[in-house]
Order: structure tokens, then sequence, then C-alpha cells
């Protein structure tokens, strides 16, 4: 059955942070940062695409935006037709390039419309937005689940990926986030893909690195969970920070500034922002260490991920 003409959907979806230092692809964190859409089909058939905020100067309007071709990638797995017409307004505060889970919010929303309009239009039974399904779905085409999780359920999460068919399998828990536990996430005026980010890595990493890290994601968890004087020790990396230090060497310096001051910061995602987990008693102490030009964010952490409004 296809999606009748008429049916719309508008959601919100969180950014996120990923790795929180040691919890390279698994852990990640919502922030109160959202972007918007609204997704209608349409009775003409074609496609229309409205964007407002980031990103509006530089997203494609045809089928490759990242919503679109999520949208279509979904339905294939929900075995729904896609409709000839849609149209799509977003209006988007996420800063793309920066580290903040652009491209999760991007594939959560569309994994989500897909499925939201689906049902609310007689084309899938079951809730109109099955969070479990649309995580599947979004940590399989995001590549990691980290950030998608995060966008998915909001708070903080922990997942892992085994391999599956058709698409990898995603378990995802939720982290009961410590309630003195402040976001504050620091932007610079520069960008950085994530694939470029991935590029510098090392395809292999000694044993004993391997374990101390390990280790270090063990306690990261306690950290976030009962102990937050534990995250500074707890939220040192050993696997992707230091190899990335030439592609943002201004973030990495601001990371060990703060670092020094006893403050628990780690390079948000793939960088280039830093994001900082304090209490609410020292967030004061981190824009003086920040240089001029970066933009000093306290997002929050939201308890709930995408939704429907």
């Amino acid at each position: 059955m296809t999606i009748p003409a008429g049916t719309s959907v508008t959601l919100r979806v969180p950014a996120s942070s990923a790795n929180l230092g040691p919890g390279f692809d698994c852990v990640g964190l919502a922030l109160g940062v959202w972007d918007e859409c609204t997704v209608t089909v349409t009775a003409e058939p074609g496609l229309v695409i409205e964007v407002e905020g980031s990103g509006a100067d530089s997203v494609p309007r045809d089928e490759s935006h990242l919503v679109v071709r999520t949208m279509i990638t979904a339905w294939q797995h929900l075995d729904v037709p896609p409709p000839a017409g849609l149209r799509l307004r977003a209006t988007n505060a996420v800063p793309h390039g920066r580290g903040m889970g652009s491209s999760a919010t991007a594939i959560v929303g569309g994994v989500a419309a897909a499925h939201a309009l689906a049902v609310r239009g007689g084309a899938l039974a079951g809730t109109e937005l099955d969070l479990d399904v649309v995580n599947g779905i979004a940590s399989a085409l995001e590549g990691h689940p980290d950030n998608a999780s995060a966008s998915v359920y909001g708070g903080a999460t922990l997942s892992v990926t085994d391999p599956g068919e058709p698409l990898p399998r995603t378990r995802s828990v939720p982290l009961r986030l410590h309630p003195q536990i402040e976001a504050v996430v620091l932007v610079p005026e520069t960008t950085l893909s994530t694939h470029t980010a991935r590029t510098v890595l090392p395809e292999v990493v000694p044993l004993a690195t391997a374990a101390a890290n390990s280790a270090r994601t063990g306690l990261l968890v306690h950290a976030l969970t009962a102990a937050p004087e534990l995250l500074v020790e707890a939220t040192h990396d050993l696997l992707h920070q230091e190899p990335r230090r030439p592609s943002y060497p201004q973030s990495m310096a601001l990371v060990d500034t703060l670092r020094g001051a006893g403050l628990a910061a780690t390079i948000s995602g793939a960088g280039p922002s830093v994001l900082v987990l304090t209490s609410a008693d020292r967030v004061a102490e981190v824009a003086p260490l920040v240089p001029a030009g970066w933009r000093v964010l306290t997002p929050g952490v939201p308890t709930h991920g995408v939704h429907l409004v």
C-alpha cells in the first residue's frame, strides 16, 4: 500500500556528542540543540526541499539530500513503496561539520519520518514512532551507533553492534546520567568532516592500548552514572584523539588547557568542537579558557530524543 497524498509529519531531533573520550563509536550523549523537519506526501510528483538555518547555503535540494536519501532507503527496509511526491521543510540548528552529530540528526530524522509517515498513512502497522526500529535502521545507515542512539533515545547511551542481515544488529542501552553533570560544548569556526577525521586513524593498535582504553570506557560509564568526580580520569582517551591532533591542533590545545585546569574535556565526536562534562558550579570556569571566536554552548542534555510534534 502506498502512503496517500496529504499525509504529513513534523518531528524534532537533538544533536549529539560521541565518544566522550574513550567510548569510541559506542558512547553517545544527546545535546539540547534541535533540528526540525516537516515531511508531506504530495499529490504532485516530484520533490520540493526548503532549508533554513545550518547548511541552508550548501545542502542539496534533490534526492541526494541526506534526509530524503535516508527516507527512501528506510522505506525499502520497511517494505513500503516510496511516494511519488514529497515536500521537505527543514529548520536546522545543529552546526554542520563540527562534531555535534549533524549527519546523525539527518539520518535519524529521515528514518523516523519514513516510519511515521508509513504508519500514519496506513502502509505499515504499529506505533508511529517505534524507537527501536528507528535506532536499528539509523545506526546501520550512519555506520556507527553512538550519535544515532543518543539522537533517538536522548540522554546518554551505550551501544554495541553485531553483524546481521540485511542490516547489522544494534543494541543500545540508556545510561542514567548523574544529575550533577552538565555539558558545555565549545564550537570553533572551522569544520572537519567525519570521513576526513577517520582517515588518519591507525588500523591496528597495540593490545595494551586497546585493553587500557576498554578499561577507561568502563570507568567512563561508572563516572557518567555514579561518580562524576572521576570524569577527568575517565574521559582520557588512548585511541583516536592523539592521531587526530594534526587535524585540529587548536581543539587539542584547548582540551589540554581545560584538562590542565581539572575539567573533563574531550573532542566532541570527530571534532573539531570540544565537549566539557562538569558540575554546574564549575561551568563558569570554562568560558575564560576558550579562545576568541569560539562559541560556548550550554545546551543541556535532553532526556528524550527524536519525537513527533
